[in-house]
């Protein structure tokens, strides 16, 4: 496997990063399962794992420690996150230095590590001045708890304001960026990504398989997948809604153009997130060891210029098909109070 520069940090990671979201109650229960999946990464070369604290409310961070207990930890780039509700109390979330300086420590623990390597901001926080959490990370950065911090799903404009506040007041700054992309879900190509490579951070993409839209079931004439995801997130799934209408138009088309290519939808769905100069890892998050198995080959991918321009007919650079895919919206437009007061 090819290793990448994380950004200008000097740190060479997989261009296939494991994500555990689904190892713990929200996906796999079963931990010597998830266990197992979790080292057979490894020994495919994969040396990058990306899990949080909220994610079945820690079970994945446990699972992973179990996992690179006993020698494995030292050759791993390990990332977490920190931002979501952990607990009732009001002010057990968020990106205040009085939650993350509480939290790390919890992670630490979790995980059976003395170090994060990169500790990442979940979501922006209106409420919490950025200066407020780039100086809390800063100083868990010179207390040794974590090596770099990054953040996660941010707006353009904001990467760029943290960059600021960084440089103005001394802080350490964000190294990398962990958006939502994938070849339904395009919208970062317009600001997120020119600005992380302006400034020099590492990127990280999440779901490349668009939740589960380019796994090769979604596909015209065909039953609609159920799941519990679905469910739970209707926006992204509803057919009734004209966004995920176009998705499945859009993940019908792929999946002919993967057919009439050779490939597994799901290897090109991943090796496109890859192809962008932008990108540094892109994170896979299987719940199964085949789902792992069948995923493990896109990082060997190549996609030609006439293969992108047919995937560009599909989807135009720079689109979201359903704005619900950018995984955040600010407050000014969720709520309508926000936006007439």
């Amino acid at each position: 496997m090819e290793y990448r520069t994380l950004g200008r940090t000097g740190v060479k990671v997989s261009p296939l990063c494991l994500g555990a979201m689904m190892f713990g109650a929200w996906g796999n229960t079963d931990h010597e399962d998830s266990v197992a999946i979790i080292h057979r990464a490894l020994d495919a070369g994969i040396n990058f794992v990306d899990t949080a604290d909220v994610y079945s409310r820690g079970e994945s961070e446990e699972i992973v420690g179990k996992a690179l207990a006993g020698g494995r930890r030292d050759d791993i780039v390990l990332a977490t996150k920190v931002h979501f509700a952990a607990g009732d109390d009001v002010n057990w979330r968020g990106n205040s230095r009085r939650w993350i300086t509480r939290e790390v420590d919890a992670s630490l623990a979790r995980l059976g590590t003395d170090w994060i390597d990169l500790y990442q901001v979940h979501r922006p926080d209106p409420d919490t001045d950025i200066d407020e959490t780039l100086g809390a990370l800063t100083d868990l950065v010179r207390a040794g708890k974590i090596r770099y911090f990054g953040s996660s799903t941010f707006p353009a404009h904001q990467i760029v304001e943290a960059q600021w506040v960084a440089e103005r007041r001394g802080r350490e700054r964000f190294v990398t960026e962990q958006p939502p992309y994938s070849l339904l879900a395009r919208g970062i190509e317009t600001a997120v990504l020119p600005v992380c490579q302006q400034y020099g951070m590492g990127t990280l993409t999440w779901s490349p398989l668009a939740g589960g839209w380019l796994s090769g079931k979604y596909r015209k004439n065909a039953d609609v997948p159920t799941s519990t995801r679905a469910d739970r997130m209707p926006g992204r799934y509803d057919l009734s809604l004209p966004g995920n209408q176009a998705k499945l138009d859009a993940a019908d088309a792929l999946g002919a153009l993967a057919d009439e290519a050779g490939i597994p939808l799901v290897h090109l769905a991943i090796a496109f997130t890859l192809v962008h100069p932008g990108v540094t890892s892109t994170i896979i998050g299987p719940r199964t060891m085949d789902q792992l198995v069948s995923q493990l080959g896109a990082a060997d991918l190549t996609l030609d210029d006439e293969l992108l321009d047919r995937i560009d007919a599909i989807v135009p650079p720079g689109t979201n098909l359903n704005p619900a895919d950018a995984g955040w919206l600010p407050p000014w437009l969720e709520s309508s109070a926000a936006r007439r007061r």
